[in-house]
């Protein structure tokens, strides 16, 4: 069973709301929630998600919100902490990671956190069993691609191509794939661009999906009560689901 791994932004529209959506979404396919923690310059992001997390911001963000969010549906469903390194090193990443294992959330995806830099907190990773997810990209070298996916834990986030998410460019990821297996047995998922209509095409080869841009577009259509939006997000992820899986 290949799998779907939901980004959501914290705390947008508002705390509660993202609980709701989480839990609904777990329900509707999704085997990860990737909790999203708002910052003002998120780059490797593009505009829809970029317009959530100002949003999130502007209302009063803080990080003890993603918190408060995990401890309701870390337990109920596969929970990951998405987020720029420059909060979670301001909460102090002694203190993060055990936080993360003590909420019983999963791992980290930190975009913006060089390889190497991530070393000096291997041990700490470990000693939490949460995972550090680590980020692979077609651009790499296959002697770099090897030193990355090795000792990966939990999954590969394999950037489908260089840019921004929600793109939805498509390109032949099979090469791609062929040489993060060839040094690991750690599932591979699809992260950038992937919707209804790329996913299909984009999981061939690998282990499953991320999706962000396709949900945070159904939030920020005003047009929608929040109960639409966490119907709407919830059918998504049931059609994504089935299209990865068929």
């Amino acid at each position: 069973m290949k799998q779907l791994v939901a980004y959501i932004t914290s705390c947008y529209p508002e705390k509660s709301f993202s609980v709701d959506l989480a839990l609904a979404l777990g329900e509707n396919g999704v085997d990860s929630i990737e909790l999203g923690i708002p910052f003002s310059d998120p780059v490797a992001d593009g505009p829809v998600i970029e317009k959530a997390n100002h949003s999130a911001l502007q209302s009063g963000f803080k990080f003890h919100d993603v918190l408060d969010i995990s401890k309701e549906i870390a337990d109920r469903v596969d929970t990951l902490w998405m987020g720029y390194f420059n909060p979670f090193y301001q909460y102090g990443m002694d203190d993060l990671i055990k936080k993360a294992n003590e909420l019983h959330v999963s791992g980290l995806i930190i975009p913006d956190l060089p390889y190497e830099e991530t070393l000096a907190y291997k041990g700490l990773f470990d000693t939490n069993a949460v995972a550090n997810i680590s980020f692979v990209a077609p651009t790499d070298s296959k002697e770099r691609i090897k030193q990355i996916v090795t000792d990966a834990k939990k999954f590969i986030y394999m950037v489908a191509y260089t840019g921004i998410t929600g793109s939805g460019k498509a390109e032949d990821l099979t090469p791609f794939i062929e040489s993060i297996k060839e040094f690991t047995t750690t599932p591979a998922y699809v992260g950038f661009g992937v919707n209804a209509k790329t996913a299909k095409d984009k999981v061939k080869g690998a282990d499953g999906v991320i999706v962000g841009s396709a949900f945070i577009d159904i939030l920020l259509n005003d047009d929608l009560s929040y109960a639409q939006k966490i119907d709407d997000c919830a059918s998504l992820a049931f059609i994504i689901k089935n299209e990865i899986n068929s």
